[in-house]
């Protein structure tokens, strides 16, 4: 959510910003807040001169009834009395107006930084830059569900009469691999000096409001039924509401946490291989990384944070390319934003395994989450960036390391989280 400010004071530039994420139907909106606003102010300033009144109405009537002037002391409380029937009124108006302000103001979406790409979907992303080589080995690499079946780790037949399309059970060694890549992402990032966090994986309805946009809310989170409770999409959700309504010490800043979580999504898998696959899944699990910082230190810990999952998956042998996301690909809390992908040997293509944005201070202003500074309170500025999502980080690592004779090399890395094992075969 921006800040009213913006619109009181440069209503162009925010109808530019709209403009330049392609979402032209939302340019009425600006100057209904506008008029919405100027009338809300109206109002307030007039409650705030009957109040002014009513006190110096208010202060007289004790003097008056000591010099025994009854009906004049009588007379100015029944002033009083209308002008509390009017502020009544006022005041129910102004916090229709403000509740309306506020609904409106939440499909405005934030002013994006002037470095993004100019573009309409995730078509017109720019490749920044690649790390490692992408390499396509003189061998076929199967399908990685085909991979992981054929080592008796993978059994999506059982999860759809359990749980339906979307669901799997990861078995044995690659189950294993899967919790070391996981548990290597938790160690990564406290030697990164992030402090590790298990959060709730339910959320309330103002927590998940305070997130993300509605779009966004209705597309991905699967609600509780008759409880005001949201099964989280990614561990962000819990991590930044973990602050909702908190004036930290300026002190405390930065925050930087890394949490682990399983995380649910509404989004059906693509047909044919994806159905089978791992790509595309309602469950899954994740490492990710939070930052809550002062405005003027966001761009740097955006930056190391995309940086610090290139680190991670090269460390896993895995080549990967960062992708800079164009304004109509950014979600409308969204300043900045770009997607780490890892290279695919069996497709010789670049797929997503990770995204980094910072979002400002748009979810602090939905949350309330402000700090106190020197020269008084100000709204704090947060980021996330997933260190590793898996099965999709999986994928990335059999597709990788997968050898001719049909085995996996487990990265150097991940050797100490498998009991010392240097590669997953078919057991007897």
């Amino acid at each position: 959510m921006i800040d009213i400010n913006l619109i009181r004071n440069n209503k162009e530039l925010v109808k530019e910003n709209i403009k330049k994420k392609f979402q032209d139907e939302k340019l009425p909106l600006v100057d209904e807040v506008y008029d919405l606003d100027k009338k809300y102010r109206d109002f307030k300033k007039h409650g705030d001169d009957l109040r002014s009144e009513k006190n110096n109405i208010s202060s007289k009537i004790g003097a008056l009834m000591r010099d025994k002037n009854v009906e004049e002391a009588n007379a100015c409380k029944e002033q009083v009395e209308k002008i509390n029937e009017e502020l009544e009124t006022l005041e129910k108006d102004e916090e229709d107006l403000q509740a309306k302000i506020k609904e409106i103001m939440m499909k405005i979406p934030q002013i994006i930084d002037s470095s993004v790409p100019i573009g309409k979907d995730d078509s017109f992303n720019v490749e920044i830059e690649k790390f490692g080589e992408p390499k396509v080995p003189d061998y076929e690499i199967p399908y990685h569900a085909d991979i992981c079946e054929a080592l008796s780790g993978l059994d999506k037949e059982s999860a759809g009469r359990t749980s339906g399309n979307g669901f799997y059970y990861l078995i044995g060694d690659v189950a294993r691999l899967h919790s070391a890549m996981l548990s290597y992402a938790r160690d990564f990032m406290i030697n990164k000096g992030f402090t590790y966090c298990v959060p709730p994986f339910m959320i309330r309805g103002d927590v998940v409001n305070g997130v993300m946009s509605f779009a966004e809310m209705d597309a991905m989170m699967y609600k509780i039924e008759n409880e005001d409770l949201y099964l989280i999409g990614t561990s962000e959700h819990s991590m930044i509401g973990r602050f909702k309504d908190r004036l930290l010490k300026d002190e405390e800043l930065p925050i930087c946490l890394t949490s682990y979580s399983p995380c649910f999504r509404k989004e059906v898998g693509a047909h044919g291989l994806e159905e089978r696959g791992l790509y595309r899944v309602h469950q899954f699990e994740k490492q990710e990384m939070v930052v809550l910082c002062r405005s003027e230190e966001s761009m740097d810990f955006y930056n190391k944070m995309w940086q610090y999952t290139v680190e991670f998956f090269r460390s896993l042998d895995v080549p990967v390319r960062t992708l800079e996301c164009c304004s109509g690909d950014l979600a409308d809390l969204k300043i900045k934003s770009c997607d780490v992908e890892a290279w695919s040997p069996r497709q010789q293509k670049y797929f997503e395994v990770g995204s980094c944005s910072t979002l400002g201070d748009a979810q602090a202003r939905r949350l309330g989450i402000r700090a106190k500074g020197k020269e008084g309170n100000y709204f704090v500025s947060t980021l996330n960036n997933t260190v590793v999502a898996t099965p999709r980080g999986l994928i990335a690592v059999i597709e990788n390391n997968y050898m001719p004779d049909g085995t996996i090399k487990i990265p150097e890395v991940l050797r100490p989280y498998m009991g010392g094992m240097e590669k997953i075969e078919k057991r007897k």
